[in-house]
């Protein structure tokens, strides 16, 4: 994950895996200068004392009147509905274990494939559905995350509740439209351990790509429907040092949804955005490792490698994304 807080305000809120939700230090007054504003400063320092305390007790997190409130339903690892009765308020952060499962305990350091649903307490608004890819112990990763993947059997869904200042400190998160006065509710289902995603290669039915002299890029799809698969096709191979999964890369990128056709972000005639592989969308991220610095090449991401099926809450949901890359830089 992305160490510096200024640079983790300047990658834009489309390729991230869980939005403006997931990382401790993650500023929500939207300025892009590198400068950190008091508050942003109080929402770091709120949310790294917690990421703290989950990484040391994820085994101690007791569930309580609120979390015990919220029933789930929907088939695991695929669909989830919280319900419970409005207002739901939490005074501190309760986990819940809603169906153990039979697997193993997970440990500090294993790579957790889960389902991931938040929700406001108040009037049970979604914040999204979305796949992620958690690692336990991680402390760039806020408590109330945390603690729906620590300690917990692989197989189990769980449910945080949580004040949403103890996440992001007072002012909220204004980015993903929580108040500091807000509760958040967390579903996760914690799946098994992750399974490194390998895109195929993009061999038939390929876009094009055209670039003009100041490097942006054309994107011209073919005829019909994507694949559902999670395609790669290298348009250019780079020479430079190869990206390894978890390095930090700096790249141009170029996001367009084959449902629309329509360009939905870019970083083209901006500037490259730095990001650890492991903080955007599965198939993004996957599409950069094994890759060389200088590489530039198009990937074709399926919803479930993207955002999710339709109704997860993200505007892109449901909708395949085809991405023009060139990686600038990378860094362990």
């Amino acid at each position: 994950m992305l160490r510096s807080p200024s640079l983790r305000r300047t990658v834009p809120v489309a390729l991230l895996a869980a939005g403006a939700l997931l990382l401790a230090g993650c500023g929500s007054d939207g300025s892009k200068d590198g400068k950190d504003s008091k508050d942003s400063k109080d929402s770091k320092d709120a949310s790294s004392k917690a990421s703290d305390t989950a990484k040391a007790s994820g085994c101690d997190i007791k569930s309580g009147d609120a979390s015990d409130a919220v029933k789930v339903t929907g088939e695991f690892g695929k669909t989830q509905t919280a319900t419970f009765e409005k207002p739901l308020k939490a005074d501190e952060l309760q986990r819940t274990v809603v169906t153990k499962g039979d697997g193993a305990t997970t440990a500090d350091g294993d790579e957790v494939d889960t389902i991931v649903s938040a929700y406001l307490g108040g009037d049970g608004k979604s914040l999204g559905t979305q796949p992620l890819s958690l690692t336990v112990g991680d402390d760039q990763v806020i408590e109330a995350f945390s603690a729906g993947i620590s300690c917990v059997p692989f197989g189990s869904r769980v449910v945080v509740t949580v004040p949403a200042k103890d996440m992001y400190g007072d002012q909220g998160n204004a980015q993903a439209g929580i108040k500091g006065t807000d509760t958040v509710v967390i579903v996760t289902d914690v799946i098994g351990k992750k399974k490194p995603l390998v895109p195929q290669a993009w061999t038939s039915d390929k876009p094009t790509v055209k670039f003009d002299a100041s490097g942006k890029p054309t994107l011209t799809l073919p005829a019909g429907k994507p694949s559902p698969d999670l395609k790669l096709l290298v348009l250019e191979p780079g020479k430079g040092e190869v990206v390894k999964a978890g390095d930090q890369v700096t790249v141009d990128y170029q996001g367009t949804s084959w449902d629309t056709k329509k360009i939905f972000d870019q970083s083209y005639g901006k500037q490259p955005v730095p990001f650890r592989t492991t903080d955007v969308v599965a198939g993004f991220g996957s599409a950069l490792v094994g890759q060389k610095v200088g590489t530039k090449l198009v990937v074709t991401i399926p919803p479930k490698y993207a955002y999710g099926e339709k109704g997860s809450g993200s505007e892109l949901a449901g909708q395949t994304l085809v991405f023009v890359i060139e990686i600038k830089a990378t860094q362990s």
